[in-house]
């Protein structure tokens, strides 16, 4: 990925229009006039709209993975703290970088096949910290259930909020990650 300080400013103005008239409503057209420069010059920085739609869910996942690292590492190192750092770090994810994230979850099926291919490894090493996380409060029986199940259902949880959550609201982010997680918790 080129990582020009231009060229993530356009992938950042293509994952609102994305956001706000989905990828197939946005034309080459509206993506140069959002980013301010003509229909051709789009096509110095990116090779096609499919391009550019990679781009936005690159960076993205990148961002949700650094995140997610940085939390883990700062976590204290009990299975209960790193499923709250997780949860705590996925909705960080989605309230500082929303726009990419909602073209990831809603739009990743307009990636070609090639696209798909470059990006699922990504995706697979953020999904991976989830399971690893999982795994951990599984076995120390904090949660108990399917791994697989347990690990869409918190994610399905936590990408919804996207729709729902207001974040000037009575909660903050931090305690309605605390609230998600303990909802799949025994009571104690």
């Amino acid at each position: 990925m080129n990582a020009s300080p231009r060229r993530k400013e356009l992938t950042r103005l293509a994952a609102q229009l994305f956001v706000q008239e989905g990828f197939d409503r946005t034309t080459v057209r509206m993506l140069a006039q959002e980013m301010g420069i003509k229909s051709g010059s789009l096509f110095h920085h990116f090779k096609d709209k499919q391009e550019i739609l990679a781009a936005v869910i690159e960076e993205g996942t990148h961002n949700a993975l650094a995140i997610a690292k940085r939390s883990l590492d700062e976590s204290p190192p009990s299975p209960e703290a790193r499923l709250r750092a997780m949860a705590r770090a996925h909705l960080e994810t989605l309230f500082t970088d929303r726009n990419a994230h909602v073209v990831a979850l809603f739009e990743w099926r307009r990636l070609d096949d090639s696209a798909k291919a470059h990006l699922s490894h990504l995706r697979d090493a953020y999904e991976a910290l989830w399971v690893q996380v999982i795994e951990e409060a599984l076995a120390a029986g904090l949660i108990h259930g399917d791994r697989f199940l347990i690990s869409r259902f918190v994610l399905g949880a936590l990408n919804w909020t996207v729709r729902w959550y207001d974040p000037a609201g009575p909660r903050t982010p931090d305690e309605l990650a605390d609230e998600l997680i303990a909802m799949i918790m025994p009571a104690r």
